[in-house]
């Protein structure tokens, strides 16, 4: 019995070494003040029906009511940077085509959810927030320009006033930061991926649920959603590295609540305004 529980732990405690290794975050970054005590508005403080998703005027109205604000980009053909969630204009936009076809000079062919509202420029954003409230900066990339589209977001937020962290689904785009940019407080975004509809294998899909991505990306914080924020990888995350954990996306005061309590920072709608 002796010999079975010894060749037990000489299996165990070295998997177990391996595991929290994988869920590696970096430690002691010393976060922005500004970052901390805000909530932010998912895809700015969005509105029916004249203040869509991800426009300039949800963003307005974030900045107005004292909220920070999450967004999303892309990249363009010409190298400009899209404020939108999807790759594809159909939902937003009613039209089948992909933000990443398109030039800036396309963009004021479409307009959001049926309003006057257009996709807006990156730049566009900036300027609504700089020297106010700050910014959770989600990348999204698309056919593999995670490189190209990181360091053109940096680029343009060098120009700006603005204080803000950055996050992606995508463990390279922290990889990027990590290398070229560690000055930026970077988090790795997770949550209940398996039950997705993302293009990715169903392998890829469990690793990056499980956060084992992060001995290479390192990140500052973990954004995980809220409804799945009690998974182990999450906790140790918090218990063994220190991580800060970022709650997506709350959609009532009282949870809100309780996740500031918690320690969290949220990204919330529906709510706030």
């Amino acid at each position: 019995m002796k010999k079975f529980v010894k060749i037990l732990c000489l299996i165990f405690l070295p998997l177990t070494a391996l595991y929290l290794i994988f869920l590696r975050c970096r430690r002691h970054l010393t976060w922005p003040e500004g970052l901390k005590g805000v909530r932010f508005a998912h895809r700015g403080l969005h509105h029916q029906p004249d203040q869509p998703e991800n426009s300039l005027a949800a963003f307005r109205n974030a900045v107005e009511h004292g909220y920070g604000a999450e967004l999303d980009l892309h990249l363009m053909k010409d190298g400009n940077v899209a404020v939108i969630h999807d790759s594809s204009l159909k939902r937003t936009a009613g039209a089948d085509v992909a933000i990443e076809d398109l030039t800036k000079e396309d963009l004021e062919n479409y307009r959001l959810e049926g309003t006057d509202e257009k996709i807006p420029l990156f730049e566009e954003v900036l300027e609504i927030f700089e020297g106010k409230t700050p910014l959770v900066v989600e990348i999204k990339p698309v056919r593999g320009n995670h490189r190209e589209l990181t360091a053109r977001a940096c680029e343009i937020l060098d120009k700006y006033d603005v204080t803000y962290c950055m996050e992606s689904f995508d463990p390279r785009v922290l990889m990027w930061l990590k290398e070229f940019r560690p000055d930026i407080v970077r988090g790795q975004l997770s949550g209940n991926l398996m039950k997705s509809d993302a293009d990715q294998s169903k392998l890829t899909l469990w690793i990056l649920e499980r956060l084992l991505m992060n001995f290479l990306a390192q990140p500052d914080f973990i954004a995980y959603d809220h409804e799945y924020r009690k998974r182990p990888e999450l906790k140790l995350c918090r218990l063994l590295y220190g991580v800060q954990e970022v709650s997506w996306t709350v959609r009532s005061e009282e949870r809100a609540k309780q996740l500031e309590d918690d320690g969290c920072l949220i990204i919330f709608e529906k709510f706030g305004g």
